[in-house]
């Protein structure tokens, strides 16, 4: 009776043992990538020659801009498709040389 108690603590002995050594070789876990909420800033503003006011959409996190306007005449929400600005950025900086002068 003693001796398979004691075989009975030695293999739980080894089972943990080889599931110590595993535990330290198996690389780490990594943290999930977290992904930041965008940074978005409303500004209001009017249109030259329009008669309703429009809020410029911009999102700093993803260097994107849009724009939505409400016209009350027809009740209808219109919206701006977005705009890359990173793209835009780029473009600008490729045609003008991307060198400042005066400065």
């Amino acid at each position: 009776m003693k001796s398979k108690i004691m075989w009975c603590l030695v293999w739980i002995n080894v089972a943990l043992l080889v599931g110590w050594a595993l535990r330290l070789t198996s690389p780490t876990a990594q943290a999930q990538a977290f992904q930041r909420p965008p940074n978005v800033l409303l500004i209001p503003g009017q249109v030259n020659g329009g008669s309703v006011g429009v809020i410029y959409v911009l999102d700093a996190t993803g260097g994107r801009l849009s724009a939505v306007s409400y016209d009350d005449s027809s009740n209808r929400i219109s919206a701006m498709p977005m705009l890359d600005l990173n793209q835009v950025f780029q473009t600008a900086a490729n045609v003008g040389g991307g060198a400042r002068r005066g400065y």
